[in-house]
């Protein structure tokens, strides 16, 4: 036996994270057990595991979570070891594990200070320390700020203190900087830069004229040293520090960077610089921000590197760069040039008449300049990033190198989980594009797109794949922190959700209905992230903690926007976004032709229904009956609205089927005419998808749950316009935003909404790994799953991995002379159901499986 992948909160070793309690998880693994027959959580304030502040044991302790009852001390750190007996007498005590909290409660200490101009500023502290046993630096810097100490960087993280609505709400991140601080002189250098906070950034162009959320530089910072004697030396931010215009010029996360190395000062973070000449920090009041609290961004890291493929001159006489992938992140790149020489790098997502184009950017200029000081230098931006596949290079005076570039993808610090090939190249690349979606989205926030003016946390995109999110990659801490960020502002608005969180709003008043939040589908992120959340991972903590979100959107909904039928009729809602059955004739038909209140009042239906289930889980039996009453109230209505006495939808749209069998609307006795009646929709659409936003994640699991698979996979391996296909075929190395974003011809549809790194309609990769390939948790946290794969010809064969929080699942199917073969591996302490074809459900056990049909 073995234990491994031990995580507090869903953190490996988290440091300085928001903690309200804390609670423990691991896997386990043996080759003699099949399942858990006990477990011991010990819990100590040393590593020597002495002092022991908790100790239990029982056989109902779950891997997937064991919430510990202790009351957390601020800057505490905590280990803990789990051991696990099997019920075939083996056992195994896991490594001791550690987390460490931040400043919880306590204030940071320190003046807020900035400097007496307005550049981008190195600033420095100079310190004295002896025999330093543990050091730990608590840190807020705005805009951005990029760490080091004694000249070496801290830590691989990038784009400190990430994206959040900094006037409700900042984070304080702490380093341990026990390995960095040496006996004698030493100096804590930070670079800063605008980042989101001090630079036009959001949504809309009437919303960018209300940023910047602060005019000038902020740095607080609380430097504590443990001595070896157990002395404590603290050190704060205060008008001794230090500071310097840095080479940074220009940097904003749309504009991009400017850095010019003559500028830069040599040893800047180093003891050996005297910085008696440097300017002194100025203390002052952090206007524009809220209240600071511990982290929850999980570190946004260089996770990934990328090879260019090749080097292009296009017709128009430019040199451009190929990374043969669309990324989120940045060049590293070598330079020797003459001084004083400005290298030009634009980025884009495609060419066009084989040349350079970033129209589609809009806004957004998206460019990295710079300027050498003579000397040979490998170089990247410190406080920017891009979405491209394709770098166009001016200003150079050698000729550029392929070796020289590396493409640095960008990305929070996800472990991916989901593993899915099949014998077809294209369906590979379309799992792959999904992927590279969300690699690329899921940059502290998971964002709509990473390229042009915008590259927000767009609620509703976030809510439709989140299912998705959660088999590719471990994603339970990167929600948490954007769970958060909705309910920073939600609980200020009643319990109104916006479109985006963070919103960068000041003021909400300034803006239409549009802006003000409060539509189907988006605002239900707030109710069904939670909940899928718990599913997949077994926690109940994110239902605890979520709770007041998820009951203030369904209460808002329910006392502000509904008719006297009880339907959701008012207000504003983005429907079937981007469906193509819109009206033509329509000014704008991004809404699709799908009735809005149809739409959101399936959406308060099924919010309604999983806030009932949450609270059920908790164990508030009262709420669950109020919600779940809510739930049949608003679908009696529906059913009185849309459907006829024969169960006949008068909404004749493939959106309005799918919700009435995957939101439960249709009554159980007329599911099967909806279902057929969906399917004949599809016929006369040619085998067509017409679906948006709300209707696609949805489609081939309703058409494969109602008995028409083979329709299911028809659409999926259409491959013509639309269908995900007809993308992968015209090279698309990511998902699009719209079904049509680029034309047959090559030539991109229009440049007002287009982006090519959109993850929503990756969304049909949950239906790969739930049907395809057959994988269903029964129980939250896999405890319990089902292995029912829809065999089909186009597929010589299949294979799927999967680490769940309960260990690694396999799925396989190969296609044999008589039929299939069919393999599954199960996970200890778990129990699966393998259905196939022709035969009675079987029982499947811990290990390895195989069966022929």
């Amino acid at each position: 036996m073995k234990i491994f992948n031990c995580k507090t909160n869903h953190l490996t070793a988290p440091l300085g994270f928001a903690m309200e309690s804390a609670t423990v998880s691991w896997v386990s693994e043996s080759n003699i057990s099949q399942h858990q027959a006990k477990a011991r959580v010990l819990v100590a304030l040393d590593e020597a595991m002495t002092q022991i502040v908790y100790d239990v044991t029982k056989a109902d302790l779950s891997q997937t979570g064991v919430k510990l009852p202790l009351s957390l001390m601020p800057r505490t750190a905590y280990y803990w070891t789990v051991q696990v007996w099997g019920d075939g007498g083996d056992t195994a005590v896991s490594a001791v594990n550690c987390f460490e909290t931040g400043k919880r409660e306590e204030p940071l200490l320190g003046q807020w200070i900035t400097t007496p101009w307005d550049e981008s500023p190195y600033v420095r502290k100079a310190f004295e320390a002896t025999n330093v046993k543990k050091a730990r630096l608590y840190v807020m810097g705005l805009g951005l700020y990029y760490l080091e100490v004694n000249g070496k960087k801290v830590g691989n993280d990038f784009l400190a203190p990430g994206c959040t609505q900094i006037d409700r709400l900042g984070q304080i991140y702490t380093y341990d900087l026990s390995d960095y601080v040496q006996s004698g002189n030493n100096v804590l250098g930070l670079m800063m830069g605008n980042g989101w906070y001090k630079a036009a950034f959001g949504a809309s162009s009437s919303h960018r004229a209300q940023t910047p959320f602060i005019d000038k530089y902020l740095l607080k910072a609380e430097l504590r040293l443990t001595m070896a004697d157990g002395t404590e030396q603290i050190i704060t931010t205060d008008e001794s520090w230090r500071c310097a215009p840095s080479p940074i010029v220009e940097d904003s996360i749309y504009g991009g960077e400017v850095y010019d190395a003559r500028r830069a000062i040599a040893h800047w973070s180093q003891p050996t610089l005297n910085d008696s000449g440097w300017d002194r920090m100025v203390a002052t009041k952090a206007e524009g921000v809220g209240v600071l609290a511990d982290r929850l961004s999980l570190p946004i890291v260089v996770k990934e590197t990328v090879k260019p493929v090749g080097i292009i001159h296009t017709p128009a006489g430019e040199t451009v760069l190929d990374l043969g992938q669309n990324i989120v992140g940045w060049l590293s790149f070598h330079v020797n040039e003459p001084s004083g020489t400005a290298i030009r790098l634009q980025h884009g997502e495609i060419l066009q008449d084989g040349c350079f184009y970033n129209e589609n950017l809009r806004y957004a200029k998206a460019e990295y300049t710079y300027i050498s000081d003579g000397t040979e230098a490998t170089v990247s931006p410190y406080f920017t990033f891009f979405g491209f596949r394709y770098v166009k290079i001016s200003g150079n005076t050698k000729p550029v190198d392929l070796n020289d570039f590396v493409g640095c993808v960008v990305y929070s610090d996800l472990d991916e989980t989901g593993f899915i090939t099949t014998s077809d190249a294209r369906i590979n690349r379309l799992y792959l594009n999904a992927k590279w979606s969300q690699k690329d989205n899921f940059l502290d926030l998971p964002t709509d797109c990473p390229q042009r003016d915008e590259r927000m946390g767009w609620t509703g995109d976030a809510q439709m794949f989140c299912k998705t999110a959660c088999y590719n990659m471990d994603t339970y801490a990167f929600y948490r922190k954007y769970l958060r960020d909705i309910w920073v502002e939600q609980k200020e608005f009643g319990g109104r959700v916006g479109h985006v969180a963070p919103s960068f709003f000041k003021d909400y008043s300034k803006y239409n209905a549009f802006w003000q939040g409060g539509s189907c589908a988006w605002g239900d992120a707030a109710v069904i992230i939670p909940f899928t959340l718990y599913e997949h991972y077994g926690d109940t903590a994110i239902l605890e903690e979520c709770y007041p979100s998820m009951t203030g959107w369904v209460d808002w909904i329910d006392r502000t926007v509904l008719n006297e039928q009880g339907l959701w009729e008012h207000g504003f809602k983005f429907g079937d976004w981007l469906a193509l059955d819109g009206d033509p004739d329509q000014k704008d038909d991004r809404y699709g032709g799908t009735d809005t209140t149809y739409v959101a009042s399936a959406y308060l239906k099924y919010s309604a229904q999983l806030v009932a289930k949450a609270a059920t889980v908790l164990g508030r039996t009262e709420d669950a009956a109020r919600y779940g009453a809510i739930s049949e109230r608003t679908k009696a209505a529906i059913q009185k609205a849309y459907f006829a006495e024969d169960g006949t939808i008068s909404i004749r749209t493939q959106t309005a089927h799918v919700l009435a069998l995957a939101f439960g609307l249709a009554k159980e006795e007329h599911r099967p005419a909806v279902g057929k009646a969906l399917a004949k929709l599809l016929e006369q659409s040619n085998m067509h998808l017409q679906t948006g936003f709300v209707g696609t994640p949805f489609l081939c699991k309703t058409l494969s749950q109602a008995g028409y698979t083979e329709a299911a996979y028809t659409l999926l391996f259409q491959n013509d316009f639309p269908s995900w296909l007809y993308e992968v075929d015209m090279g698309a190395t990511t998902i699009w935003e719209r079904w049509n974003s680029v034309l047959p011809d090559g030539k991109i549809s229009g440049t007002g909404m287009n982006s090519l790194n959109h993850y929503t309609y990756g969304s049909i990769v949950q239906w790969m790994y739930e049907h395809i390939c057959g994988l269903t948790l029964t129980s939250p946290g896999f405890h319990t799953f089902r292995i029912r794969p829809e065999l089909n010809h186009r597929f010589t064969h299949v294979s799927m991995s999967y680490n769940s929080p309960m260990g690694t699942i396999k799925t396989a199917w190969k296609q044999t002379k008589s039929g299939y073969r069919v393999t599954v591996s199960v996970p200890f302490d778990t129990t699966a159901v393998l259905e196939l074809p022709g035969k009675a459900p079987m029982t499947l056990t811990p290990g390895c499986h195989t069966v022929t049909v």
